[in-house]
């Protein structure tokens, strides 16, 4: 790994931690739209079962939103975006650093919280362990297939709302699969197949993301 792809990894790490309030958000947003959702349908433990997984996984994309925009928002201000394309380092290796901090930042407190969402919506074990899987597997793609977009948008002005309206039909797909998942594992099926569908598409993302984002980011300072 070259010293600009070890300092951007470094850098951003520490850029999250010092603007707490960033990093906070997104999971503050996650925490009340799942804790809210037994006191808007009630508290009957069926009924919270057999939403929970969607509320979960759709509190998950909403929160991811909120964070996404600063992905490269903040490099792109200060111009330290432009002096790595100028750098000559692999622009995709610097992008997919970027996404792995974000992952970290954004996503891995979400898997660290995931056993209290699901005492919250009373999932019985099958189902957190579904829940677990699909959660670890699908986070990596939302950061992944999120950051193009952050990558085409950068240069707008707000364009947060833009964000939310290309991301969020994407991502489509991902829900109903991890969902199918959770509601098989409920019913003592197995869930397999949903689970190498999304490990198929966070493998074509990994291969592909990394270079659409460096594309895009290039489009956008031009």
């Amino acid at each position: 790994m070259s010293g600009v792809v070890k300092g951007v990894f470094s850098r951003d790490l520490a850029l999250a931690f010092r603007q707490k309030s960033e990093l906070v958000q997104p999971l503050m947003f996650l925490l009340m739209v799942v804790s809210l959702f037994p006191l808007g349908v009630g508290p009957g433990p069926e009924t919270l079962q057999r939403i929970g997984p969607g509320v979960i996984w759709i509190a998950a994309i909403l929160s991811s939103l909120l964070g996404m925009e600063r992905l490269f928002r903040d490099d792109f201000q200060d111009g330290s975006l432009e002096q790595i394309i100028l750098s000559g380092q692999p622009l995709y290796l610097v992008a997919g650093v970027k996404v792995l901090c974000h992952w970290l930042v954004s996503f891995l407190p979400l898997l660290v919280l995931s056993p209290l969402l699901a005492l919250f919506l009373n999932l019985t074990v099958d189902m957190y362990v579904a829940l677990l899987v699909t959660l670890i597997l699908g986070t990596p793609l939302l950061s992944l297939v999120g950051a193009i977009a952050v990558g085409l948008t950068v240069g707008l002005q707000r364009g947060g709302l833009l964000l939310a309206l290309l991301l969020i039909p994407i991502f489509i797909p991902l829900l109903i699969f991890a969902t199918s998942a959770v509601d098989s594992a409920a019913l003592q099926l197995p869930y397999g197949a949903q689970v190498a569908i999304i490990g198929a598409m966070l493998m074509l993302a990994m291969a592909v993301a990394p270079f659409a984002i460096a594309y895009s980011l290039k489009v956008s300072q031009n």
